[in-house]
């Protein structure tokens, strides 16, 4: 948008600022909103977690991480 140009009627200065900004919004890109990954279609979800390696890793296995 370059110019504006009022051809008929009187307008008010507050009214010619609103009107320019409501056709800069229009005129201005819509911001896309960020997706996060969906993590049950990521194929490493499936794979199988280190062992615990070291002294009680056989206790700690079967605890929840």
């Amino acid at each position: 948008m370059t110019h504006l140009k009022i051809v008929h009627g009187d307008a008010t200065q507050e009214e010619i600022a609103a009107l320019v900004v409501a056709l800069a919004s229009r005129a201005a890109p819509a911001a896309k909103a960020v997706r996060k990954p969906e993590i049950w279609r990521n194929p490493a979800h499936r794979m199988r977690k280190p062992l615990p390696v070291g002294q009680g890793a056989w206790r700690s296995s079967a605890l929840p991480r």
